[in-house]
């Protein structure tokens, strides 16, 4: 069953009483919140997503709700993300539940999957084969994914890339696309038939809006990748586009860079990554015109190395 095939009434209903539950990628979340802007979210941007009305094991069960407080929280009201009846977040302005919910939901992962080596990374797949950016913030990484998705990619993941430690590899983690500032405004004209949620404004990373992902990739949320190349991405405003070969050696400190869990994971950790990376390719880019990007990466695709 998805999201879809539910009746508003009874997404509100599951939200406000036992949780919503939800499968994003391998993992089932168990959501409970009386906000309107999160029922708005989920039923919007999640509508391709499974959930089950029957119980089931729950990996992570968590909450986004009004804060419980004093006379000044009635004036000022603030969302406070629960996991497990812990509260690991500041609470954010109501008004930023949404957001809220994205960062809760990363966290719950790259927290405690450690069945994965977790790397901050977005990632895409054409034929079969999976493209890994990893990058901080500011890169231009969730852009160039919504291009790249826009022009009919698989989306596995805008933020967290989950590399099997025992195969290697790379599981879906389909949730809507995060974008900042003036790369909302640069996909809406790029993507015409995007489509975004609530906009969320002077947040912590400034305004913040998610894009839903494909109903194509969603419904794949089950189907793992063998990663082919990693691409370092780079936008520089104006800047001609490039592409080149990075040394595996390179590669692999900038991918321990990015890793959530490299150093908790040890020997398996180091294992992992050294085989994704030998069996893959390592490329630098940088761009100031999302096409001039996705013909790079096209190129990429389309030569015999991979």
């Amino acid at each position: 069953m998805k999201i879809c095939d539910l009746a508003g009434a009874d997404i509100r209903s599951a939200l406000k009483s036992t949780g919503l539950q939800i499968q994003i990628g391998p993992f089932w979340f168990s959501i409970r919140s009386k906000l309107p802007d999160v029922h708005e979210h989920l039923t919007n941007l999640y509508r391709y997503a499974n959930t089950d009305s029957q119980p089931r094991f729950i990996d992570f069960s968590i909450e986004v709700d009004r804060k419980k407080s004093s006379i000044r929280g009635w004036l000022k009201p603030v969302a406070e993300f629960t996991f497990n009846g812990n509260v690991p977040f500041t609470p954010l302005p109501l008004d930023q539940s949404p957001a809220l919910l994205e960062w809760g939901i990363n966290w719950c992962v790259s927290a405690h999957a450690h069945q994965f080596l977790i790397l901050h990374a977005a990632v895409v797949e054409k034929d079969g084969k999976a493209l890994v950016m990893p990058a901080l913030s500011g890169s231009g990484k969730s852009t160039l994914t919504a291009a790249l998705v826009s022009k009919g990619w698989r989306l596995l993941s805008d933020e967290l890339a989950l590399l099997c430690v025992d195969s290697g590899q790379v599981f879906p983690f389909t949730k809507p696309i995060s974008l900042k500032n003036a790369s909302i405004d640069v996909i809406k004209d790029y993507w015409l038939d995007a489509r975004f949620g609530k906009s969320c404004t002077d947040t912590v990373k400034g305004t913040v809006s998610h894009l839903c992902p494909p109903d194509a990739s969603v419904v794949r949320t089950n189907d793992s990748a063998t990663v082919a190349a990693f691409i370092f991405p780079k936008f520089r405003s104006g800047a001609a586009p490039s592409l080149s070969s990075r040394a595996k050696s390179s590669a692999y400190m900038t991918i321990v860079e990015n890793a959530f869990n490299y150093y908790l994971l040890g020997e398996r950790g180091f294992e992992c990554a050294s085989y994704v990376l030998n069996h893959s390719e390592a490329f630098d880019l940088s761009f100031g015109d999302l096409d001039d990007a996705i013909a790079l990466v096209s190129q990429i695709w389309g030569g015999e190395s991979l």
